[in-house]
Parts: C-alpha cells; structure tokens; sequence
C-alpha cells in the first residue's frame, strides 16, 4: 500500500551546501522530518553541481519519511553563469549588462527541456531567450 502524503515542500538550494538554518528549520520542522537527515541526503545528491542553485521537492510522507525529487536549476542563474553576470539589469530595455550567445542559450534550453511546460525546443529557446531579454542581456549570432 502507498504511503499517504502529509506535505509537499519546495525549496531552492545552493548544491552542496544546504545547513539547517533559517531556511530549512521551521519549515521541515513543522512536518517532523528529521532535518540533519535531509540536509545530508541533499548535499549527497548534490555534491557534483556545487555551484549551483538546485530547486527540490520534498514530498513528506505521514510516517515522517520523505522523498527528494531535485530540478535542473531556475533559467535565470543558468542565464547570469553564461554571459558571465552576477544579476540582471534594473532596467532591461534600457540598461543592457551583457551578451549571451544563441548557442549558450540553445543549450540552456536543452538542459530546461525536462522542467519547462513545452517539448518543442523552439519553444523551449523562445522561452529561455525572454529570460535573457528580461534580463538585459543582449542576445548575439554566433
């Protein structure tokens, strides 16, 4: 029989590097779950994206265990890393911060592929390039 769920939690963690903290504490606390247990399970499992900002979802069951389902990392980090940016402009149609080329985009886009609510990856590219624009990256031809 299928154990019956008691919550779904959704976080975003640095890889590699979740503590039991401000952010972690009062939020699995209320749940019950054993927060020094999930925090080890999610460095573990992220240990080779150091780097990284990896968004999970944490289904607690009624018995207090729980299941860790990791997401490729939000378009908009994945986006800074390749033009070589800490954040995005203020103002997007006027103060441009960087370039990205179409290329680093297309293969942002195949990575998100999974995450993102289209199959097409044209679509996927459309999508991926709004997240750059609204950024204020320019988009360069390779």
């Amino acid at each position: 029989m299928a154990k019956k769920v008691k919550a779904i939690i959704k976080f975003e963690l640095e890889a590699g590097k979740a503590v039991p903290g401000q952010k972690l504490g009062p939020a699995l606390g209320q749940h019950g779950v054993n927060i020094g247990e999930f925090v080890t399970k999610y460095n573990d499992m992220t240990r080779d994206q150091m780097g990284n900002i990896i968004p999970c979802v944490l289904t607690v069951f009624e018995d207090r265990s729980f299941q860790i389902t990791l997401k490729t990392p939000p378009v908009a980090s994945l986006v800074a890393k390749a033009a070589g940016i800490k954040k995005g402009s203020g103002t997007p149609n006027t103060d441009k911060v960087g370039r990205v080329k179409r290329s680093q985009l297309k293969q942002i886009a195949e990575l998100k592929l999974a995450d993102l609510n289209t199959s097409n990856l044209d679509s996927a590219l459309n999508i991926v390039s709004g997240t750059a624009k609204s950024m204020g990256l320019e988009i360069i031809e390779d």
